[in-house]
């Protein structure tokens, strides 16, 4: 049996679990992990500029790549930074595995230097969390992290080593699996309930299936499409959800929620079965819960027992991976007929044609919607787009053509503003052969700005189209809208030379102030092959539509300004 420090432990238990980066930034606590990441062969590692960036690259990294992403970081401020980025993929289910140092045992509990209760702060917003307290439990402790970040509804699991633990001598002997009593996630479907759920299907004249992030988080994509093939039931996908279906399937009615498509909203107001895949009716989503698919019975779908009846009440619960549900699914519905539904699917293209998501183009300014859909018609599958938080990640989710899944990396639980330009550098380490494009607004992007310099350091050639209309787009929306126009503390007229402050950095910008001007800026911007802005002045005072007003029902959407007046 191997004699290794606990540093030592880290390195080959990264090495063992196949991990090809790890994202990080140095301090005391992690100092002997960081000498035997010097020493190792095995990973890349990523110096971030700050530990939130580190995390949210970790995660667009695991987004983008199905892996777990894994970053390291140091105790005190370095842990606390870093709280945001796993409170994000916690929100999300999004696999990591985020090692953190800690002042040495004997010093836990007198408030020593860069001393912080890491696993009491991180309990909320973390899967499971360890404190190693004996140098003999670290390889166990680094294989459950690992097996529970990524088993059954994912999420992030906090390693927290004291800095003596990580210098000890300790025996080193890896589990090959792990087995936990209290943590055994169902991976098949229950029959009966499966049997029952597909009765109700082929008794249904207005089925309609309801796909969340959980669909492309069990890899589970091409089974929705097979299924939506086969059948024909008409399908909307939540903002994690974007990409399970081609854009352009003729089943898909688009997003729903507060933000949602009109067909979308539509249906699942008026559809008498609900099927939810892989999603968990937050509250963006179902709008006001009196009123949502209340005409429906509802079927819930997921690894998470503690998710199905905790917002809605569920007809049909079935506790299990989706992929495999889908698997059993798929030989129930063999004989399905999709004729007893023509007409429900007809009423639907109707409606959707009523109101399809359309925009008020015009000659004298820059559209938002208009760049999404440039981008769009430029990249199409070439690229992956990640967002920041706020108008122009609903535009982005509107108008972008999403056509696979892990097309489209977003903070969608949380709501994190600085998400998308370090999740953009971590989706370009996991997928070297997409153009990477951070959509994001003039807000948002100084919010972790630091990050540009890990682009620069490491010639990671990701592209941030910046919609800029001077102010704090959402809020000053919902401003306008619910609160007589007084606009508090949201205008952001002063700002930075982004052109400038990117070169500063060493990467390029460009500026685009006419339409002419953006399809070349692009294209530079891409044949530069270095980190890049494309500051666009849009206008200041467009909105996002339709919008379902905090608490209304979905089918009480806001479809014109007019109607926000």
């Amino acid at each position: 049996m191997k004699q290794l420090t606990g540093a030592q432990m880290v390195i080959e238990a990264l090495h063992l679990e196949g991990v090809k980066v790890v994202f990080g930034y140095p301090g005391g606590a992690v100092l002997h992990i960081y000498d035997e990441i010097y020493k190792q062969q095995y990973f890349n590692h990523i110096l971030a500029r700050h530990e939130q960036g580190a995390v949210h690259a970790a995660d667009g990294y695991a987004r983008a790549s199905g892996e777990v992403g894994v970053a390291i970081i140091t105790s005190g401020p370095g842990f606390t930074n870093a709280i945001t980025g796993i409170a994000t993929a916690y929100t999300d289910s999004i696999p990591l595995v985020v090692i953190s140092g800690q002042v040495p045992i004997t010093q836990i509990g007198t408030d020593a230097f860069q001393e912080i209760d890491a696993v009491g702060i991180s309990r909320p917003c973390t899967k499971h969390n360890f404190l190693v307290r004996d140098i003999a439990e670290l390889p166990r402790i680094l294989k459950e992290a690992f097996y529970i970040a990524r088993s059954g509804r994912a999420g992030p699991v906090l390693v927290d080593i004291p800095k003596d633990i990580s210098g000890t001598l300790g025996s080193f002997e890896y589990p090959d699996s792990i087995s936990l009593q209290s943590y055994k996630p169902t991976i098949k479907g229950n029959p009966r309930q499966i049997k029952k759920l597909c009765e109700a299907i082929m008794r249904s004249q207005k089925p309609l299936l309801y796909i969340g992030g959980g669909a492309i988080l069990s890899n589970a994509s091409q089974s929705i499409r097979e299924l939506v093939s086969h059948t024909g039931i008409p399908c909307v996908e939540t903002l994690l959800g974007l990409g399970v279906l081609a854009h352009d399937d003729k089943h898909l009615l688009g997003m729903l929620g507060m933000h949602g498509s009109y067909g979308a909203n539509m249906a699942v107001s008026e559809c008498d079965l609900l099927i939810c895949l892989g999603a968990r009716f937050d509250d963006r989503v179902t709008g006001k819960l009196s009123e949502f698919a209340k005409y429906a019975k509802i079927a819930h779908i997921d690894v998470d027992p503690s998710s199905i009846g905790k917002i809605v009440s569920v007809d049909y619960p079935i506790v299990g991976d989706l992929k495999h549900v889908l698997a059993d699914m798929s030989l129930e519905l063999k004989s399905y007929d999709p004729t007893h539904t023509q007409a429900w699917r007809e009423h639907l293209q109707t409606l959707s044609k009523q109101h399809p998501l359309s925009y008020e183009d015009s000659a004298d300014s820059i559209k938002p919607q208009w760049i999404i859909q440039k981008l769009g018609e430029h990249l199409g599958d070439r690229a992956i787009i990640t967002t920041d938080v706020g108008q122009h990640q609903m535009w982005a989710a509107q108008f972008y053509p999403f056509s696979f899944p892990r097309q489209f990396l977003s903070s969608g639980g949380l709501g994190t503003m600085g998400y998308g330009l370090p999740a953009a550098l971590g989706a370009k380490l996991a997928s070297q052969d997409k153009i990477i494009i951070n959509i994001t607004g003039d807000g948002s992007i100084l919010m972790n700005i630091q990050e540009l310099m890990t682009c620069v350091a490491y010639n990671i050639p990701i592209i941030s189209v910046i919609l800029n209309n001077n102010y704090l787009g959402m809020v000053r929306q919902w401003q306008s809208f619910f609160y007589q126009n007084r606009f508090s503390h949201v205008d952001l007229s002063a700002q930075p030379d982004f052109i400038k402050l990117i070169e500063s950095f060493g990467g390029v910008g460009f500026r685009v102030e006419h339409k002419d001007e953006f399809s070349p800026a692009l294209q530079k911007a891409i044949d530069s092959q270095k980190v890049a802005f494309i500051e666009v002045m849009i206008d200041r005072f467009e909105d996002v539509l339709p919008m379902v007003p905090s608490g209304g029902a979905l089918h009480e959407m806001i479809l014109s300004h007019k109607q926000a007046e």
